[in-house]
């Protein structure tokens, strides 16, 4: 039987780990030049928020991914809040979706992913480029944001296999 100091130092030990996670993946996000194909670089901060969500819940995996969207907000240098809506909307559909109808495997978690990645990209592309008017918009979208779909996919694992090391860590075995 585990005391209630060990149970708590577990989950905080998993939570800093999160946090750490998420943090590094900000840095690997904004850092210029780092992973770049053809002017498409991948996207860190989404896949693990849904990483977390998959493995977490859909309560915590929903603050998570405000949290994460906060962070990416801020990092962006854009009005905070927009991403922070939309990832943690994104966290909670990925949650349920999982809890009722997904295994939890790689595949899965690529596919839900890339389709988590096209709709926070295109609202993004919608708000910022196609409802402002710029010219080549759709030229734009298929030489940046498809890429970058992709390229967020293909590196998806990465996050999911870092959030599940932790989680089984973390977790208790009686």
């Amino acid at each position: 039987m585990e005391t209630r100091r060990k149970k708590h130092m577990l989950l905080a030990g998993k939570w800093s780990c999160y946090s750490l996670l998420l943090l590094l993946a900000a840095v690997m996000q904004t850092l210029p030049g780092v992973l770049t194909i053809a002017g498409a670089r991948p996207l860190f901060i989404l896949p693990l928020c849904m990483a977390v969500s998959i493995y977490e819940g859909e309560f915590r995996g929903a603050l998570f991914g405000a949290v994460g969207g906060l962070l990416w907000d801020l990092t962006a240098g854009r009005v905070a809040g927009l991403l922070a809506i939309q990832l943690l909307v994104v966290c909670f559909m990925t949650s349920v979706l999982v809890q009722l109808f997904l295994r939890v495997n790689h595949m899965n978690f690529i596919l839900l992913c890339a389709a988590a990645v096209a709709l926070v990209t295109g609202v993004d592309f919608l708000f910022n480029y196609l409802m402002r008017g710029y010219s080549r918009a759709a030229w734009y979208y298929g030489t940046v944001i498809l890429p970058i779909v992709i390229f967020t996919s293909a590196a998806a694992p990465l996050s999911f296999l870092a959030v599940r090391w932790v989680f089984e860590r973390f977790t208790r075995t009686e």
